[in-house]
């Protein structure tokens, strides 16, 4: 074999996912037709799950950095946002119904135990994969850009891939190369879902007239737009079919034509900078393996951008799939390990395409539509509206249903602060499961976990915060999965770590 995986698509789920199986001691090679990161106008920030995956592979340092220079470069006097002083927290929004912090619940127990990771959200797409890009190149993953994949073979050992520049013969793909996936078509998923019924556009522009457009976001008789935060930014939808032709070039007078019809403003684009079009087309695969091929992000899923759920659905399913399928290479992956993959977030994925279907329907300028809105808009004004809404943008809702009595099993762990003042996150890094033992060493749980080697980090420390706990199992992905109030040792530990990581190495055919 030249490579364990080949991962087709550059973007940040196949970054990430790249990153993921080197960080678990597997090789991957990246292959990727674009020669460079594609600036393209697309996710304008991460969410709180994506913003925990990243912090606790201790980039947290790097995205904070990124979010201080967007918030330098559009909240500067003159550039529309208040001199000196950094906007608001944003909540989000549904159907374009603003969600106001101030009637957000903060003491909702859901919306506790994040850590810093909060606090960061304004990352840019292009500038998170610029980031993984750097991570992929400190770790010694490869990335072969100006690649194009072509076709493939696999067979009961591996897969042969064939490029435009030669075949590269490895024991898994995995296909991250978006929504028109070539390794999603030539692999055979299935991919049912609903046809797109509108057209929309995404731009920065230069543009005259625009202090007739109002600022945010407006429905008319004729669609909706969007205008700002920053400077130049414009989103059109128009409910009249899809597009014609996706992919011919957007020019300026397609994105003032669509912006004139639906605001009405007589106003005039003098530049494009970064243009984009999208619709509500919603599929999913049926199943996110077929054999030894792989799909994560827009591969395995696609749907409206509306919510901001895309990006972020796609590092979840990277940071699902990678401990998983490198523990598969490695030999020790219990059964069914592999196949949870898709049990886990498949789930997730569908929510997700009623989301944004749900919000559509929403905008549409229609009586029945308009109807259903007033009524949405008048529950989102509530504390209660507020916080179910901001709990489901956030993502703090995710879980898996997995088996276990304690209340954290099967949720994102909580970011402990520990008795020396680190943090449950700051032993993630290695990308381990990690046995946090928090008796102190009194009881015996670290001796349960001993012998599994490298799969395993075991800490012994206490928290003063949480003095319910004695014990938490998490993840590589940092998912809880065993968690105990009881100082001794429960036979639910073994039961987890069989579970999860297999036989201990001393019984591991490995």
């Amino acid at each position: 074999m030249d490579f364990d995986v080949v991962v087709a698509g550059a973007g940040p789920v196949g970054l990430m996912l790249a990153c993921e199986l080197r960080l678990a001691g597997v090789s991957a090679v990246v292959v990727e037709r674009l020669t460079e990161v594609d600036t393209t106008i697309k996710a304008g920030s991460i969410n709180l799950p994506t913003a925990e995956a990243l912090y606790r592979r201790g980039l947290l340092p790097a995205l904070a950095e990124t979010q201080r220079e967007i918030f330098a470069r559009f909240m500067r006097p003159g550039a529309g946002g208040p001199p000196g002083k950094p906007g608001p927290k944003v909540l989000g929004h549904f159907a374009g119904i603003m969600l106001h912090d101030d009637l957000l619940d903060t003491s909702d127990p859901d919306l506790a135990g994040h850590g810093p990771a909060a606090n960061v959200s304004l990352v840019p797409q292009a500038e998170l994969e610029r980031l993984l890009g750097d991570r992929a190149s400190a770790l010694g993953v490869e990335v072969r850009r100006g690649v194009e994949l072509t076709g493939f073979d696999q067979d009961d050992e591996g897969v042969t891939v064939h490029t435009d520049r030669g075949t590269i013969r490895a024991a898994w793909l995995a296909g991250c190369d978006g929504g028109r996936s070539t390794v999603r078509r030539l692999a055979g998923f299935d991919f049912p879902g609903t046809s797109p019924e509108i057209t929309g556009h995404q731009a920065l522009v230069e543009i005259e007239g625009a202090e007739d457009l109002g600022m945010g976001w407006h429905r008319t008789d004729t669609g909706v737009y969007v205008h700002g935060p920053m400077p130049g930014r414009i989103l059109t939808v128009q409910f009249g079919g899809p597009p014609a032709d996706r992919d011919a070039p957007i020019t300026a007078d397609e994105l003032q034509a669509a912006l004139r019809r639906v605001s009405g403003v007589d106003v005039t684009i003098t530049a494009v900078h970064t243009a984009t079009r999208f619709t509500d087309n919603a599929r999913q695969a049926t199943t996110y393996r077929l054999g030894r091929v792989l799909l994560a992000g827009d591969a395995a899923h696609v749907h409206s951008p509306f919510g901001g759920q895309g990006l972020n659905l796609g590092i979840g399913d990277a940071m699902n799939l990678g401990w998983k399928l490198a523990a598969a290479i490695r030999g020790w992956a219990p059964e069914g390990l592999l196949d949870s993959y898709t049990a886990e977030r498949q789930p997730v994925g569908a929510w997700v395409l009623d989301w944004t279907r749900a919000q559509v329907a929403l905008m549409r300028p229609e009586p029945r539509a308009r109807a259903m809105r007033d009524i949405v808009t008048d529950l989102a004004r509530t504390v209660a509206g507020t916080t179910y809404f901001a709990k489901k943008l956030s993502g703090v809702w995710q879980h898996y249903d997995l088996e276990g009595d304690h209340p954290l099993v099967g949720r994102t762990a909580p970011d402990l602060e520990l008795a020396d003042g680190t943090r449950l996150a700051d032993l993630l890094h290695g990308g381990q499961a990690l046995l946090l033992d928090l008796t102190g060493g009194d009881a015996e749980i670290g001796s349960h976990a001993e012998r599994y080697g490298d799969r395993l980090r075991v800490v012994a420390t206490t928290c003063p915060d949480r003095p319910d706990l004695t014990g938490l199992l998490v993840r590589p992905d940092g998912i809880t999965v065993w968690a105990s109030g009881d100082p001794d040792t429960p036979e639910t530990l073994d039961k987890a770590l069989t579970r999860w990581l297999g036989a201990p190495a001393e019984f591991s055919a490995a």
